[in-house]
Parts: structure tokens; sequence; C-alpha cells
């Protein structure tokens, strides 16, 4: 049932933790349904019998849709509010996701997977506008950590429950249950109040109007994030999409066993999620002021990311998948904080805007890099790409640093 006002104004601090369960599954179908198609492919191209250029170009019309509707679904949400705008994101894309499994060529594919971008894009901004929705500052970026870290277990999962469901019911199976799971989320989702009306100053019955996008434009925090999501970014998709390849070619590690140790990291990332939501907002209750706290546990994951060089150096396999593991264990404990600082700073009027705006920002980056890093991989090697990786965090940091002297509300014109 959806709650009356009068219930809701009782009950906000019982519902928020349901809600932060709720974004975490909403989280974790995202990565799920992403990676369907990328374990799937095997078999599909034994039936449609398209070669891998085609394949290749699957993937570019998910992440140009997904890296539009970052911005775009960002935009919508702070319009709409977060659980509107986020049931109307799981739907389109629990959909399309199913629509994969009545696919009967590559073009059908190619439309299904844009219109799967089309609905993931607008999920992390929708956790973050939801999460800010439910929570105050102290609380916030823990509540965010959990939301965040259902994409990881998403990721661990995904492997697994799509190979067992193509073994048992065939590939168009791995879609089409996933997708009717997404449809269920919105159901229960849409039972939900709207936000947490314990939370001050009360905002019962006014609809906030969202920033301009020129005031947006106009402030160098808005920049900032942009430039430090476009820097970044590209390390977690070299994560997601060379590392198995560079331990089968590099470390010599076969592909039964890549299968059996690549989840540790995104386990890692998972955790580390959760933990560094924890750990700022521990800080904050033990007196230390928000901006400190958000940035001590930034700069503690970019000192962790400068390791990562080592796990070229090293040679033994156990190692390697130890030093990636805190690598992404460094980027849970960056993204997660980044994401509420982001919150913190444009609250009610554009805290989906912008990060929706980042987000574009990383997955244009992404798209720009992938090609440069095959060509980095095949005419040197993958040293270059483990340095940057090391590097690119410190980078980000001093950034913030030097272009975000203080993490704050901003004052919007009305």
């Amino acid at each position: 049932m959806n709650l009356g006002q009068t219930d809701m104004v009782k009950t906000g601090k019982d519902w928020r933790w349901w809600v932060v369960g709720m974004l975490f599954l909403a989280t974790g179908l995202n990565f799920l349904d992403r990676q369907v198609l990328s374990i799937a492919i095997i078999k599909i191209q034994e039936e449609f019998h398209f070669s891998d250029i085609q394949y290749g170009w699957l993937n570019t019309a998910f992440l140009i849709s997904y890296g539009l509707m970052f911005t775009l679904g960002g935009r919508l949400i702070d319009l709409v509010g977060g659980r509107l705008g986020l049931a109307l994101a799981v739907g389109v894309w629990s959909v399309a996701n199913a629509l994969h499994g009545l696919a009967n060529s590559f073009h059908h594919l190619v439309g299904f997977r844009f219109l799967l971008g089309m609905g993931e894009g607008a999920c992390f901004p929708g956790a973050a506008k939801s999460v800010y929705e439910w929570f105050d500052k102290k609380e916030r970026a823990f509540a965010n950590g959990i939301a965040i870290g259902g994409a990881a277990v998403g990721a661990v999962v995904a492997p697994p429950l799509t190979i067992w469901l193509t073994n048992m019911y065939g590939w168009r199976s791995g879609f089409i249950i996933p997708g009717f799971l997404g449809l269920i989320w919105v159901g229960v989702w849409l039972l939900f109040p709207k936000r947490n009306y314990d939370l001050k100053p009360p905002t019962i019955g006014i609809r906030v109007k969202p920033a301009a996008f020129r005031e947006l434009f106009r402030l160098k925090a808005t920049w900032t994030f942009v430039a430090i999501r476009f820097v970044l970014d590209p390390v977690f998709y070299f994560m997601m999409f060379w590392i198995p390849k560079y331990l089968n070619e590099e470390k010599k590690v076969s592909f039964e066993l890549i299968g059996d140790i690549f989840w540790i990291p995104f386990f890692a990332l998972g955790v580390s999620n959760i933990l560094g939501g924890y750990l700022s907002g521990l800080l904050i209750r033990k007196g230390l002021p928000l901006d400190h706290a958000r940035k001590w546990v930034m700069g503690v994951a970019a000192v962790l990311t400068m390791f990562c060089p080592l796990i070229d150096i090293i040679d033994a396999v156990s190692v390697g998948i130890a030093l990636m593991a805190l690598l992404m264990l460094a980027h849970g404990f960056w993204i997660t904080n980044y994401i509420t600082a982001i919150s913190d700073m444009y609250g009610e009027r554009a805290t989906s805007t912008v990060v929706g705006l980042s987000g574009t920002a990383g997955t244009l980056s992404a798209l720009i890099i992938n090609p440069l890093i095959g060509l980095i991989v095949s005419q040197y090697s993958y040293t270059p790409l483990w340095i940057a990786s090391g590097l690119l965090y410190p980078l980000a940091f001093v950034l913030l640093l030097t272009l975000i002297p203080q993490i704050k509300p901003i004052a919007f014109k009305t």
C-alpha cells in the first residue's frame, strides 16, 4: 500500500532502510542485466551467425544510449523525484532485457540493446536522488554505499546465473527471467512512500524546481565532478573489459580458472562501497566536518591505487588478484563518497542531474579510451595501463582538493 502523508511522517525512519535495500536490488539488477549478453554471446552467435565486429556494435549501441540517459535520466529524476523516476528506469530496462529473449536477428538485438541503455542510464542518478530524499548527511554516505554495492553483487552473480539458466532453459531465459524480476521490483517499489518526511526542513507538498543547466554550468564544482569522472571511469572499464584477457595472455591463467577467481575484485568492490560510506559517516558522527570526512576517505582510496603497477611486475597470480581487489576496494571507497559529495552540494535541486552529467562524461571517456587501450596493448604492453591506473586517482584527488576547497551545500538562485 502507498501510505498517506500522515502515516509517512510517523514511519519515515522505519522505511528508510527498506528503501536502501530496494536500491541495492535495483543496482544489482542493473549490472546483472547488462552483463547477460557478454556471457550468452557464444550461444547467440552460434544461432545468428554474426561477427565479432557486429558484437562490438551491440556494445556500442548500449553505451551510446546509456551515456545519453545518464544526463537525460538524471534530469528527469530531478523533475519527478526518485520514486517515480527510478520506477520508470527499471521498468524500461527490464522490458528491454526481456525483449532480448524474443530477438530473431542481429538488428533486433541492436534495438533492444539501445533500449536497455536508455533505462539503465538513469539507475545511479535515481539511486543517488532516492538516498538524498531518505537520509541525512550522517547516514547518507553509508546508504549510498549499500545502494551502489548492489552493482558489484550483480557483477558477481551474472556469470553463474546466466550459465545455469542457459544450460537449463536456453540462452533466451537468461534475459527473460531477470527482466521479469525487474518488473516485480517496480511493482514493489511503487508501494513505498515518495520520501522520508521526517527530514528537516520539511518539504511536504512542495515541488522543488530543479536548478537550470546554465546555472549548473557556471559552477566550477560541476565541471570538476564531470572532469573527475571522465578521468577515472576508463580505469573501471579497463577492469571490467580487459582483465580476463590480460590474465589469460600475460599470466597464462586458463579460461576455467578465470571464471573461478575474477569475481574476487568485484566482491571487494561491493564490500568497499558499503564500508567507504560507513567510514565517512562515522567520521562525521565523531565530530569531523563533512568536507574533511568525505575527503579523508577519498584520499586514502587514492593512495591505495598507487600499488596498482605492482600487478604487472609480480608474477604470482594470487598476488595479482589481491592487488586487483585492492584497486577495486579503493574504487568503492572513492565512488561512494564522490556520489555522496555531489548530493551534499547539489541537494534537492540538482543531485541526479550532476550525477547524470558525470556519468555521461565517464561513458564518453570509455568510448574514446577503449580503442586506445587496444592499440596500446597490441603495440606495446599492458604496463602503461597499470601505471596510469595507479596515477589517475591521485590526480583526481588533487583536482578535487584544488577546485572544490570545501564540500558544502550550494545556494541556488530561486
